[in-house]
């Protein structure tokens, strides 16, 4: 069975799993019961193929390809390969993917559940991931703030409300106009349940959120920036630092994420699997069950 250290304040690393062998269910549904509870969970210095991987993801739910399909991995669509390695002048990979905080896959219907990355190649400096527990802040609101929102739907679609330049680094990263065709308005909760754990929590109230059903643009973006500030305090955030071979899961519906920018000339490469809630629900009532009891407050 697997060993777990906590991170601070939030998360877990599991020691003494190789996910380049096949996973017990018992083991897999360890690592679940620690994922859901600890919202981040890393496994350090693995050493595995593109096949590898993505048998590991799909265990987490069904992967969905990203609509930036020019950076696809070659071996399978489903993995996104993020890089700033060019090769004969030609990038390998997408390149400042999400520097900014948001939730993967808000502007779907279905949103991500997980999302995964392999770090294939460490830049010297930098390449850090930002997470901020949405279920903490959420608790933290006022309760008149908690009543306010309760019935809000916030109206998503693909981009950063906080930069729409698409030649900015901290913009989302640019689609064409076919990809921007497949991406239509959506609505979220913007206190949204788990859909496994039922714990309530903000919902990508940074990112892809640009308004609420119902009320004026002015007044919706005045209280998403302001649930947004609350929601990514440092008091909220936890840093994570890669070394090679590090494959880190997060929970799409508890937290928000952010890149962080590297030098372009400093290498970088992780491949990204991100996979849907669907058919993920059967799990809710062994998640609840004591995952990992060396979590801090």
């Amino acid at each position: 069975m697997a060993a777990f250290t906590a991170m601070s304040p939030f998360g877990v690393e599991a020691e003494g799993i190789d996910l380049s062998q096949p996973l017990a269910d018992a083991q897999f549904a360890e690592l679940e019961r620690a994922f859901y509870a600890n919202h981040v969970l890393a496994l350090r210095g693995q050493d595995l193929t593109a096949r590898q991987f993505l048998a590991f993801a799909r265990r987490l739910g069904p992967p969905q390809p990203h609509v930036i399909d020019q950076f696809h991995h070659p071996e399978d669509p489903d993995i996104l390969v993020l890089s700033n390695v060019k090769e004969n002048g030609r990038p390998t990979g997408l390149q400042d993917a999400g520097s900014y905080f948001h939730t993967d896959y808000s502007y779907l219907a279905v949103p991500a559940r997980a999302t995964t990355l392999y770090s294939r190649v460490v830049p010297k400096v930098g390449g850090d991931t930002l997470f901020a527990d949405q279920q903490a802040a959420y608790d933290d609101l006022p309760a008149a703030m908690k009543r306010r929102i309760e019935p809000l739907l916030a109206i998503h679609h693909y981009g950063n409300r906080h930069d729409v330049d698409e030649a900015s680094r901290t913009a989302a990263s640019p689609l064409s106009a076919e990809q921007k065709a497949k991406m239509p308005l959506i609505t979220h909760r913007v206190a949204r349940p788990h859909p496994v754990t039922g714990r309530k929590a903000l919902y990508a109230v940074s990112g892809s959120s640009f308004g609420i059903v119902g009320m004026p643009d002015d007044e919706a973006r005045d209280l998403l920036n302001e649930l947004a500030a609350h929601a990514t305090q440092p008091k909220y955030q936890l840093r994570f630092r890669y070394g090679v071979g590090d494959v880190v899961v997060w929970d799409n519906a508890a937290l928000l994420h952010s890149a962080t920018l590297t030098d372009p000339q400093d290498a970088r490469t992780l491949w990204r699997i991100t996979v849907l809630e669907a058919a993920r629900e059967a799990v809710a009532p062994q998640v609840l069950a004591p995952a990992f009891a060396g979590r801090p407050a």
